[in-house]
């Protein structure tokens, strides 16, 4: 089919009672006309045709890791087996995954890839265990890393020179990529194999830093360190820490190197980086919810849905015996700068590949919408803390902790024990005042921006 557009440059007949300027206009018009409908076409074709990425790769503010390493890093990998360590994240500013490219390279072979939570195409939804498989677009075998097996085992690393690490983390202390980077770490160290971590942006800024260190009871997948919930720090800054803090165990320490970002300022949230938004997991859809994520996800740990279920996960809440006007009028006692709060009734529906069996499945919830108005001005840890604290005060007959689940994200057990001898939220962030500031000391010596 052809699909070029002809067009007329003929100049329709004019009356000769026109003088030579009219004339003159009216050419001149019909061709700027001309070449505008020109232009449109154009313009048109670019962005339908295009892949969105190689448009917005021309205002690309950020350069990170794994666009370094391809750069100017490539040294690194020649002559070696690799063992990838990945999801669908690890994009390059050309719109190419990582494990595509590097595939490619004569000088570098690509052996093995591993998987996290979701999986290596990031599609599985939230705790379902992931399984080995193949890689259907490269054939390379694919091992779990959630699952059975959370670390590489020495099997696995068979064959692997150097392992890669390149995942979007998240920017919150139970957000468990985090969880599998420090036992890839460990499993470098046991195995004697260098690992490289390939840095990406802290989404959700590097300068905010809030929230209890987890004590060592509460060690689990989703708080693996002894890190505040919302960190602060780069995927790469958190490795150096878990490395040189000795928090890998039993002594170990892995050959690590990092690939530093280029552009990257502390104070950039995601959007400022102009970087394409791939969301990390399923329920992570927009940099909206990544930005409530840090207080949000402790709804979690008690009978409220945090909106799994929804297309909004973490910007909508509620439950069934929730008045929504009661709650808004509750919440407005606090400083809710940054967002708007609405009422709201929604049904939590499983939906594929996001949330198979989310709370409420199939009954109507009331509660709240947030929407986010000024992302620099949200403290999320906080407005988390004050819903639950709301929530409890209001019907404190028919809310419920489930099991110890509350303590495992909060990382200890004083949020569970204060709301349930309704401590304010004053109260509560007092608990974590003086270890925060200890926190921030030891961080400042892995800050690599």
């Amino acid at each position: 089919m052809n699909c070029k557009t002809k067009l007329s440059t003929e100049i329709p007949q004019v009356s000769s009672e026109f003088s030579n300027n009219e004339y003159f206009s009216i050419t001149w018009h019909f061709t700027t006309f001309k070449y505008f409908i020109i232009l449109t076409l154009f313009a048109l074709f670019i962005t339908t045709y295009l892949h969105p990425t190689d448009v917005y790769a021309q205002e690309v503010k950020v350069t990170v890791g794994a666009d370094v390493l391809v750069a100017d890093s490539l040294h690194l990998l020649e002559n070696k087996q690799l063992g990838i360590v990945t999801n669908h994240s690890a994009i390059l500013s050309n719109g190419t995954h990582l494990v595509d490219t590097l595939v490619r390279l004569p000088n570098v072979k690509v052996t093995t890839l591993f998987g996290p939570e979701h999986g290596i195409r990031g599609n599985a939804p939230d705790g379902h265990s992931i399984k080995d498989g193949v890689d259907s677009k490269t054939g390379l075998p694919v091992y779990s890393l959630y699952g059975k097996v959370r670390k590489p085992t020495k099997e696995m690393l068979e064959n692997i020179d150097i392992l890669i690490f390149d995942i979007q983390d998240i920017g919150a202390r139970f957000y468990t990529y985090i969880s599998t980077l420090h036992y890839t770490l460990i499993a470098a160290a046991e195995n004697n194999i260098p690992i490289i971590v390939l840095d990406r942006p802290n989404p959700i800024n590097g300068v905010t830093v809030d929230g209890p260190i987890r004590t060592e009871e509460f060690k689990s997948f989703v708080a693996i360190a002894p890190i505040p919930i919302q960190h602060g720090m780069t995927i790469g800054e958190l490795a150096i820490m878990f490395n040189e803090e000795y928090w890998l165990g039993n002594g170990l320490k892995a050959n690590l190197t990092i690939i530093k970002m280029n552009g990257w300022n502390r104070e950039y949230f995601f959007d400022d980086c102009k970087l394409p938004w791939i969301a990390p997991s399923p329920n992570m859809p927009n940099l909206e919810t990544a930005v409530v994520y840090p207080g949000m996800c402790l709804i979690e740990g008690v009978n409220v849905s945090e909106g799994r279920g929804t297309y909004s996960p973490f910007l909508t809440f509620g439950a069934p015996f929730i008045n929504s006007d009661s709650l808004l009028l509750e919440l407005e006692e606090f400083n809710n700068s940054g967002i708007e709060l609405s009422a709201i009734s929604f049904t939590p529906k499983s939906i594929p590949n996001m949330s198979t069996y989310p709370k409420y499945n199939n009954i109507e919830c009331n509660g709240i919408e947030i929407k986010v108005v000024d992302k620099e001005k949200i403290n999320a840890l906080r407005f988390g803390i004050e819903v639950l604290y709301s929530i409890h005060k209001l019907y404190p007959n028919k809310f419920e902790f489930r099991k110890n689940w509350l303590d495992k994200l909060f990382g200890n057990k004083n949020l569970t024990e204060m709301l349930k001898n309704n401590s304010n939220p004053n109260e509560i962030f007092e608990t974590w005042a003086n270890e925060l500031k200890d926190f921030k000391q030891l961080r400042k010596k892995y800050l690599l921006y």
